[in-house]
């Protein structure tokens, strides 16, 4: 018997065959195997949609899949009522996004409540429409959207940099919306009982395993696995039913949109367009964070744009990422034939947010100092098409930083002669894996100018290396005191802490030891899965019941620790009234 029905609401990634699919979900599903889970996943583009799912656990009882890449299948026009009702919750939204184009600093905090407040009743209201209508993809991309939004950003309240909007402006406005609005169209808000199933017309995508209906209606728990279109559903689902949302944001998907969307970058657009995209999902994320029962943010920086966006102390609880450490057991404390703890490693995608360059600049100060030092470059990933230009300067770099310098190799050097700088992948014959990587040096070392969660960092660490690192995204929090960390941006400081873990091998050691028990205490699956195991019981044991039909189950009018397996569930003493009976919504 399953304890708990959990719908696990994702965007891109798990539990899609193409893309990168986090391995913390495959392992938090595979761990609670006494729940069972729905997954409600949208599909990104076609390449998702046709690439097929990741082998699943047979506690998964469906996926549901929609497209965010396209618009839905089978979208109905609206009639002459439902135009007037779209028009009047488009312009709630609209108006919305016009007065908060600044942000809340420029808008002060009345002016940002009055304009959340506008925001959700404008997004509701469309849901509430879709529910009835169909999503408003084709009310988004008509002449309609396009003078409601000139309308919003003409009238007064609105922000002085929206106030110019051009109509090509307003127009890519619109698209973006139309993208970001639809989660409205799938098919899974039908009522409890009934209504449309969730792989449906409507929805536009297949149903994987399980029963054709049953959508966010019977679920027990939304859990968001990141913010944004994937935390959607489950403020609908909050709003239909009833249901708990637990988001978790291991990328702060706000912070994804800003660093996508800039100025320079390809999908920015004018500084209209920016400022009214920016302010859709800015209100987005604040009412996910003001609406979800609990946050869970993977780490102190996560932790701090929640609270920006006004997420209350009380209900944000850090949750680490689950990852597997049986893979890189053979590469603690060990080191293959040919390798020297002399070594350097670099692993990552080569990428300006790596910040390569930095480290090979870094790398000639330490070869000065320390002639039998050696560098590994290693590729975990193909670098997107954007940065091919940008592997190839650094290997040019490399190239022109260490020429040929067989005559300068001291004797015992290994592969005397050759370049200290070596540029390998995984997957190469002598690199299977990202364990074989960090086994090949001593020294793991992390240049990046800008991260998030360093899950590479985190991989050395359980592989006992020492690390040195530089002080971006959560490196800091994930680091305590086991490694050496610098200021990004600084060669001669990467330098002077990579000299100083080359000079000192019990230091080095001692580092490593210690690194490793820290992310098996902090960073392994077992923590992860066991965490998020009693925020789903926790979070539906607050959960009041609906009531019964006459003569039906009460559901809910035990704690959900009564269903747990092996466990009997004890029957109340006379005159006892369990927990939740009969408890109103």
């Amino acid at each position: 018997m399953f304890a708990l029905r959990i719908g696990l609401l994702a965007e891109g990634g798990f539990p899609f065959a193409a893309g990168e699919s986090p391995g913390w979900c495959d392992r938090l599903v595979r761990g609670l195997a006494h729940h069972e889970f729905d997954v409600f996943a949208f599909a990104v583009d076609a390449a998702q949609e046709t690439s097929g799912l990741v082998p699943l656990p047979p506690q998964v009882r469906a996926v549901h899949v929609a497209p965010l890449g396209r618009p839905a299948p089978g979208e109905r026009r609206y009639g002459r009522a439902d135009r007037r009702r779209f028009a009047e919750h488009f312009t709630e939204l609209a108006t919305a996004l016009a007065a908060g184009a600044a942000g809340a600093v420029e808008t002060g905090a009345a002016g940002e409540a009055d304009g959340q407040d506008r925001f959700a009743s404008g997004l509701y209201g469309l849901a509430e429409l879709a529910r009835v209508a169909g999503g408003p993809g084709r009310p988004l991309r008509s002449e309609q959207a396009v003078r409601i939004l000139e309308r919003a950003c003409r009238a007064p309240g609105a922000h002085r940099v929206v106030q110019g909007a051009r109509v090509a402006d307003l127009v890519a406005v619109a698209g973006h919306l139309d993208r970001a609005l639809r989660p409205l169209a799938a098919g899974w808000y039908g009522d409890r009982g009934g209504g449309a199933p969730s792989g449906g017309s409507r929805s536009g995508g297949p149903v994987h395993g399980g029963p054709a209906g049953g959508g966010l209606a019977g679920v027990d728990l939304c859990h968001a696995l990141s913010g944004g279109p994937a935390a959607l559903p489950g403020l609908l689902a909050r709003r239909f039913f009833g249901t708990p949302l637990l988001v978790t944001e291991y990328g702060v998907r706000l912070r994804r949109h800003y660093l996508e969307s800039g100025p320079g970058t390809h999908a920015g657009g004018s500084v209209t367009v920016r400022a009214l995209t920016a302010a859709f999902h800015r209100r987005l994320a604040a009412e996910t964070y003001a609406k979800a029962a609990l946050v869970t943010p993977g780490n102190a920086h996560a932790r701090r744009w929640a609270l920006h966006l006004g997420a209350e102390r009380r209900r944000l609880r850090t949750v680490y990422p689950g990852m597997d450490s049986t893979r890189f057991t053979e590469a603690d404390r060990s080191m293959p034939a040919g390798a020297d703890d002399r070594t350097l490693v670099w692993t990552g995608r080569i990428e300006p947010a790596g910040d390569l360059i930095a480290l090979l600049h870094a790398f000639a100060e330490i070869r000065r100092e320390e002639p039998a030092a050696h560098l590994v470059v290693v590729e975990t990933g193909p670098s997107p098409g954007a940065h091919a230009g940008y592997r190839d300067h650094c290997r040019a770099l490399a190239a022109r930083l260490f020429p040929d310098e067989a005559a300068a190799e001291p004797a015992d050097a290994p592969a005397a002669g050759a370049s200290p700088v070596s540029f390998e992948a995984v997957g190469d014959p002598a690199l299977p894996d990202r364990a074989a990587a960090y086994a090949t040096g001593g020294i793991t070392v992390f240049s990046s100018a800008v991260a998030g969660f360093p899950v590479g960092l985190v991989e050395a660490m359980f592989c006992g290396r020492a690390t040195v690192s530089t002080d971006v995204g959560a490196v800091r929090e994930v680091i305590g005191g086991t490694g050496l960390v610098v200021p990004p941006r600084k060669p001669r400081a990467l330098a002077d802490a990579c000299l100083a873990l080359l000079r000192d091998p019990a230091r080095r050691a001692r580092l490593g030891a210690a690194a490793r028990a820290r992310a098996v205490e902090l960073f392994a699956a077992e923590q992860n899965v066991g965490a998020f195991g009693r925020i789903y019981l926790e979070l539906v044991s607050r959960r009041t019941a609906a009531a019964p039909a006459a003569g039906g189950p009460r559901p809910f009018a035990h704690p959900p620790e009564a269903h747990l397996p092996s466990r009997p569930a004890a029957s109340p003493a006379p005159g006892v009234r369990p927990l939740l009976e009969g408890a109103d919504r």
